[in-house]
C-alpha cells in the first residue's frame, strides 16, 4: 500500500502550483513556501505543511475578493 504522507517534493509542485494559481489573479504571498520544519514533527503522518507567510492589508482583500468571486461562480 503506498504510503499517504506528502514527500517534500510533492509539497513543492503544491506551493508552486498555488503561486502560479495566485498569480493568474495578480496576487503575490511572498513568503509562501514549504514549511520544512513540519517534516521533522512527530506528526502521524508527516504534515507536510504550506506556509502562507505574511501579507499586507491590500493583498489579504485580493485574495478574499477572488475567492467570494469563484465561491458565487460555483
Amino acid at each position: 500500500m503506498p504510503d499517504p504522507s506528502p514527500t517534500a517534493y510533492d509539497v513543492t509542485l503544491c506551493v508552486e502550483d498555488l503561486r502560479a494559481a495566485l498569480a493568474d489573479h495578480g496576487i503575490s504571498l511572498p513568503s509562501l513556501r514549504v514549511d520544512l520544519p513540519s517534516f521533522a514533527g512527530r506528526y502521524t503522518p508527516p504534515a507536510g505543511l504550506v506556509a502562507l507567510g505574511n501579507c499586507n492589508t491590500a493583498t489579504a482583500r485580493a485574495l478574499a475578493t477572488v475567492l467570494r468571486k469563484a465561491a458565487a461562480e460555483r
